[in-house]
């Protein structure tokens, strides 16, 4: 069976798809700006986490993921549905923000706390929470919290959540949350 490439005009398409992030990076990083204006100022939540952490994506990085995305829609037979015009809710990751607490029982609180902000602020939830995990007593506690729990074959544990802005154009963002050792863990 020979291997699936990428043509010049899938390519094009994903240079396309790269150039429009960059052009209109900006309302992505509004988007996380205001989503982390609004965690900073919850006092409640503060009480409960170590830190917070955020990024906006890489344009390389949407390169190689909206070529990844491209040649498995071309291994499957499944059309590449991410356009110009849904870049930024197809792509859940453009911004990301990663909350740090110390203890994996906080996470009852945590969750309870973000739920109220998206409510506040209007963001729609879009995913999650879900919760990854390789170990078979966090997935029975991230049940009992009625967040969806999923096996990962990667070795820390981490709840996700997608929200939406409330703005005209929509843009998702992700947020991650995991203890301050599954960082650190992650990391090496």
């Amino acid at each position: 069976m020979a291997s699936v490439k990428l043509n010049k005009t899938d390519n094009r398409k994903i240079n396309d798809l790269v150039a429009k992030y960059q052009e209109d990076d900006g309302r992505v990083s509004l988007f996380q700006s205001q989503l982390l204006s609004a965690l900073d100022d919850s006092k409640d939540l503060a009480q409960h986490i170590h830190s917070i952490k955020t990024r906006l994506k890489d344009p390389e990085h949407l390169r190689n993921k909206l070529s990844r995305k491209f040649l498995k829609c071309k291994t499957t037979g499944n059309n590449f549905d991410i356009t110009r015009d849904n870049l930024f809710v197809k792509i859940n990751d453009l911004a990301g923000v990663r909350i740090l607490h110390l203890y994996t029982r906080q996470i009852r609180d945590i969750d309870e706390m973000l739920r109220a902000i998206f409510d506040e602020q209007r963001y729609a939830l879009v995913e999650g929470p879900f919760a990854r995990t390789w170990d078979d007593e966090s997935r029975a506690f991230f049940n009992s919290c009625n967040i969806e729990a999923q096996s990962s074959p990667s070795l820390y544990t981490s709840v996700h959540y997608i929200v939406s802005s409330a703005s005209r154009t929509p843009v998702t963002c992700e947020i991650q949350v995991r203890t301050l050792m599954e960082e650190v863990w992650g990391e090496v």
